[in-house]
């Protein structure tokens, strides 16, 4: 595999199980088992009550777009292609930023509250990144 060329995470104790869930092509949450609240990034305490009684799920990978902003700055690790940097709404209520991808990079295509399901890049041996693509609507029988 060749070497990614942008910097990765490092996963810690308090992050491993949302890393190892991404590697599965699983999108992990934490919630949070006194108060209910569900929280992204991942934390050993709920951020709303600050209980330690917090347990791991696996999300549902849906979304909405937020907010995005698009780079049209060219990089050597993105290459002379504009992409976004984009806040996405889980379904659950987090929020995360992310990369919209497998959609054109312009203001047509990137529509505010847009439907979007997560997918994941494999950048190493270790780590999948979670990025989200425009939702694929079902096929009608």
């Amino acid at each position: 595999m060749a070497e990614y060329p942008r910097p990765l995470p490092l996963p810690t104790p308090e992050t491993q199980h949302f890393w190892d869930g991404c590697k599965a092509g699983e999108l992990r949450l934490q919630r949070c088992t006194d108060c209910t609240h569900t929280y992204f990034p991942p934390r050993p305490f709920c951020p709303a009550c600050s209980s330690r009684k917090v347990e791991t799920f696996r999300a549902s990978g849906k979304a909405t777009l937020y907010s995005y902003i698009i780079n049209h700055r060219p990089r050597p690790d993105f290459g002379d292609q504009p992409h976004s940097i984009a806040v996405v709404t889980l379904e659950e209520g987090p929020r995360m930023m992310t990369n919209i991808v497998e959609c054109p990079q312009t203001p047509e295509a990137l529509q505010l509250d847009m439907p979007l399901e997560v997918t994941f890049e494999k950048a190493s041996e270790e780590i999948s990144l979670p990025k989200f693509r425009p939702a694929q609507t079902p096929a009608r029988g």
